[in-house]
């Protein structure tokens, strides 16, 4: 491995030694009576000097972008070390949850087309909003309730939660289009599968973002076994998973996304706490959330993140801005859901 890209790994050891001064961190940047200017998270990362990765570890500010110190107030101003800790101010954009976007014509995009049995990268979505992605197929982890070998009876689509479930305002049963409404879908003609369960995201407002325990943006929509296809398109099948303490600052990624088709990335930021924008005024804070470069734009939501080696899926592509990508926990979706993903 080249120098310059052993520099931009953070150790397991490195991520563990920081965690108590991650919570110092949290608690001190994004006080609720003090918030500071600019600044949208707290995470785990490498310290970067003069464009270049020390290889040392930092707690990074995650800001919209950066400005010059004598720009800003003493009270705006990020400390040099919290807890013991160096730090470092990353610049992630003005983050949103991302559906397509009206200057998103679907006539130009590949994977905007309907397509039967539908794989994973292809345009998605609930019969009320644009369109996202459809990141893989899944199964429940212990098939029915009652059932004591765990032989799946239901299949399903897994996304994010505003790609299935309209951000929490979907019913259980609400059509599922593929491809999604903005890209051509049309109810009952192309519906694929029906929103079967989510996990709801608390927003501000109504609950000051202080309060939000938010992991993960996912939902799953059940279909017909023969509508579905579990491989995703140009990445593959998905060889397992990777448990959130195996996965590092430095990671080379990929995925396929409706907008953006096929693309590579790399992890920048583990741990963090992000505020991220849903668009009405409404904000979500989530919690231990995985940073990559760049990889997305508005449309590629719900695509499954793997890893470039190995193809493990590490997350759930659900947020982002022109610089960086957010993803939630695989484990944490996995969990939360009661699915498996292999």
């Amino acid at each position: 491995m080249p120098a310059i890209e052993q520099q931009m790994i953070l150790s397991a050891k490195d991520a563990k030694d920081m965690k108590n001064a991650h919570g110092v961190a949290v608690s001190e940047l994004l006080d609720p009576e003090n918030p500071r200017e600019n600044l949208v998270g707290v995470a785990q990362g490498i310290k970067w000097s003069n464009g270049q990765p020390t290889g040392k570890p930092a707690l990074l500010a995650l800001v919209t972008q950066k400005i010059d110190k004598g720009d800003l107030s003493k009270d705006d101003l990020v400390p040099a070390e919290i807890a013991g800790m160096k730090t470092d101010v990353m610049a992630v954009g003005e983050l949103f949850a991302g559906q397509a976007e009206p200057q998103q014509e679907f006539e130009t995009l590949a994977l905007a087309k309907r397509v039967r049995p539908a794989p994973g990268g292809y345009s998605v979505g609930h019969k009320n909003i644009t369109a996202g992605t459809l990141g893989t197929c899944v199964y429940d982890r212990l098939g029915d309730p009652g059932d004591p070998i765990g032989i799946p009876t239901k299949y399903y689509i897994l996304s994010n939660n505003h790609v299935l479930a309209n951000s929490n305002n979907g019913n259980v049963g609400d059509s599922i289009l593929q491809p999604g409404p903005f890209d051509g879908g049309n109810d009952p003609a192309d519906r694929i599968a029906r929103l079967n369960r989510f996990v709801p995201i608390t927003f501000e407002p109504p609950v000051a973002r202080a309060k939000h325990r938010n992991l993960v943006d996912a939902a799953v929509a059940d279909g017909d076994f023969d509508d579905l296809k579990r491989e995703i398109h140009w990445v593959g099948h998905l060889q397992g998973w990777l448990p959130r303490e195996q996965i590092y600052v430095g990671m080379q990624v990929h995925k396929c996304g409706r907008t953006t088709n096929y693309s590579l990335g790399r992890i920048t930021a583990v741990q963090a706490t992000v505020d991220v924008n849903y668009g009405g005024g409404r904000v979500a804070r989530f919690r231990d959330q995985i940073i990559t470069t760049n990889m997305s734009a508005g449309g590629d939501s719900g695509s499954i993140v793997a890893t470039r080696e190995g193809n493990k899926a590490v997350g759930l592509l659900f947020a982002g801005s022109s610089v960086a990508t957010i993803l939630n926990q695989i484990q944490h979706v996995r969990s939360l859901l009661r699915i498996e993903i292999v």
